[in-house]
């Protein structure tokens, strides 16, 4: 652990406020911006945005969610360069049957901004997911989680089985079940000789990402979130996104600017996850993602699988009226899983 984490390092407390979020309160939680420019959209931001987010401090770091309604919980867990406004229609439909909470992550707005130079580390995402389901009275919980966010639900239904009651997976982008990351160049000649159809999907993301650092290095964000956005949603659902949307990427740019370890996983703790699964893709998602996808349908010992039609990567917000409806009526199948 690099002495950056070394000295943010969590304490094990556990604390939560009701409270309404006020405009100081959002002041509270901002950290330092990569630029100008990017201080002052923060500062907007929380006066606006925010306003009636809760918060919850856990694992020393203060987290902000938004809930509706009661009744059994459903934990929605945001992927990268995204935060809990990802999630704005699904609250209000899902919160009609259950108690439906959205959350922002670790660094993710309007929570303190990382540090420059470090890493964003996914076990980390991992315990405080556990910690908040605690905090908030959320244990066991199904879990909804999109990209990063569905990979850290799965590592959290791995690592701590007793605070999850069943997955809804939203394209988690698997990697390591195949090649580190970044992969060797060993790892992916053995890949497309066992599994072509894997390998070259990796091997278009990896120069993607190359893309993206090289336009990140030379202080041009927009470039790197067109280059990695337009790869993940496609082209067309890319043009779709709204100015609102854009500026919620912006405002979460260090997803893509510090870089995450990823842990490995291997298929054999897949096989083990005892919940029942809903993988969900879109029918326009990157061929990467829908492979990663077929591989843990393979893996995982009680699933289920939906194309979100007329999407991508973000089907909860391309389509969220499908995905509202497979979400809902998986979790009414399976609301007696494992406690």
């Amino acid at each position: 652990m690099s002495g950056t984490f070394a000295k943010r390092r969590p304490n094990n407390a556990i604390h939560l406020t009701s409270k309404t979020m006020r405009a100081s309160d959002g002041e509270a939680l901002g950290g330092v911006m990569r630029s100008i420019d990017r201080r002052a959209t923060m500062k907007q931001m929380k006066s606006t945005t925010f306003e009636d987010a809760r918060i919850a401090k856990v694992n020393g770091m203060t987290f902000a969610f938004r809930e509706q309604g009661e009744g059994e919980p459903v934990v929605f867990v945001h992927g990268g360069i995204s935060d809990l406004r990802t999630w704005q229609y699904q609250l209000a439909p899902i919160g009609a049957s259950f108690r439906a909470i959205a959350y922002s992550r670790r660094y993710a707005r309007p929570n303190e901004d990382i540090e420059a130079g470090a890493n964003d580390e996914m076990l980390l995402h991992v315990d405080d997911l556990v910690a908040f389901l605690h905090a908030i009275d959320a244990v066991p919980a199904p879990l909804v989680g999109n990209s990063w966010g569905a990979f850290i639900s799965l590592l959290a239904a791995i690592r701590h089985p007793e605070v999850v009651r069943n997955l809804v997976l939203e394209e988690p982008p698997v990697v390591t079940l195949f090649v580190s990351v970044p992969p060797r160049p060993s790892e992916l000649l053995s890949l497309i000789f066992r599994r072509p159809r894997i390998a070259l999907p990796i091997a278009k993301f990896g120069r993607t990402m190359g893309t993206v650092q090289k336009a990140l290095r030379r202080g041009d964000d927009e470039t790197a979130l067109r280059a990695f956005a337009s790869w993940g949603l496609g082209k067309e659902s890319y043009r779709r996104l709204s100015e609102s949307r854009m500026q919620q990427m912006r405002e979460n740019m260090s997803a893509l600017t510090a870089e995450p370890p990823v842990p490995s996983l291997a298929g054999a703790q897949v096989r083990n996850v005892n919940v029942a699964t809903l993988l969900v893709t879109g029918e326009r998602s990157p061929a990467l993602l829908l492979r990663l996808t077929d591989r843990l349908e393979e893996l995982l010992p009680t699933v289920e699988r939906v194309t979100i039609p007329d999407a991508s990567h973000l089907m909860h917000e391309e389509n969220p009226s499908a995905t509202n409806e497979a979400i809902i009526g998986f979790i009414r199948r399976h609301r007696h899983g494992p406690s």
